[in-house]
């Protein structure tokens, strides 16, 4: 499986929240309490993206944004327009739930289709970690097929219907995380640029594909053909951290996922991710995640264990 893949392969929705949103100008709705991630496209018209921190982001028509984080951010026409409206997990929830349209009705300026994950079990942390706060993804032609798809099936009420919507929003998460990592000019993180590099793709495909052995920097430049100085440097160069310290991050980035979507022993996972005991996974995950292994798993959405 290739690290795209690796990532890719945790995303399932279980109770996808869609919503459609007629606005006429000046508009502008604040979010109060965002999901673990949250899609949003302009059906028509534009808008912004405003962040809890960073700058405003603009999206055209039939751009795709994926917001990450529970932060609170805003939605509008223009960035200096005021919330009109503040939308809290709960409202989202009873508005978004029978996927109906919400706002000026059907004859408003802007059209905003957004779906949502309800609960952060349904992505893996490994992903969640990779992604900016907001990205955006220009039009494309491949997106509109399923766009449609979405919003024919977002207004129906027919059996399996909410299976449909969760396979649904699936389905624009992926298409749209592979042609945000596979633009050369897209933001995407320092590690996957770096796969392009004979020598540090080639290290990284070996700590990824084998994250318990007991790697040494001497061994991946073993394997990797150069010398032990040349692999730290070039690693460290491209990938923003030296190479072990990159494993230690993914170690506990897979930990994390396992303690959320298993009932396997901390110690099992321990051994399964390349630390000796529950000890050593908590020493490492409390450094790294500033809590332990058992406070991560207590927060886990109860339907993805007993799997």
């Amino acid at each position: 499986m290739d690290v795209l893949s690796e990532l890719l392969d945790g995303v399932r929705a279980r109770g996808a929240l869609f919503r459609r949103t007629v606005m006429n100008q000046p508009w502008s709705l604040r979010f109060a309490s965002g999901s673990p991630l949250t899609l949003a496209t302009m059906l028509r018209g534009r808008a912004w993206i405003v962040p809890a921190e960073g700058e405003p982001v603009p999206v055209g028509t039939g751009d795709i944004a994926i917001i990450r984080g529970r932060a609170p951010y805003t939605v509008a026409d223009d960035p200096a327009t005021p919330p009109q409206v503040v939308i809290n997990s709960t409202d989202y929830c009873l508005r978004g739930a029978n996927g109906g349209e919400t706002g000026e009705g059907p004859d408003g300026s802007a059209l905003l289709l957004s779906g949502a994950y309800t609960g952060r079990g349904e992505i893996s942390e490994r992903l969640l970690h990779a992604l900016p706060d907001v990205l955006v993804i220009p039009d494309a032609d491949y997106h509109r097929p399923l766009l449609d798809l979405v919003v024919e099936e977002i207004v129906r009420d027919k059996p399996g219907q909410q299976v449909m919507r969760d396979r649904l929003l699936d389905l624009m998460l992926i298409s749209t995380l592979r042609a945000w990592f596979d633009q050369s000019e897209a933001h995407a993180p320092p590690w996957y640029r770096a796969m392009e590099d004979p020598v540090v793709g080639h290290a990284l495909r070996l700590l990824h594909d084998d994250p318990a052995h007991p790697w040494t920097v001497a061994d991946l430049a073993a394997k990797s053909g150069v010398s032990r100085a040349a692999l730290a440097r070039r690693f460290t160069s491209q990938v923003g951290q030296p190479p072990m310290t990159y494993l230690a991050s993914w170690r506990i980035d897979l930990a994390a996922d396992l303690l959320r979507e298993t009932q396997a022993t901390v110690g099992s996972i321990a051994r399964k991710v390349g630390y000796a005991n529950t000890f050593a996974l908590s020493v490492a995950f409390k450094r790294l995640r500033g809590t332990t292994p058992t406070e991560h798993r207590a927060t886990a959405p109860t339907q993805r264990l007993g799997k």
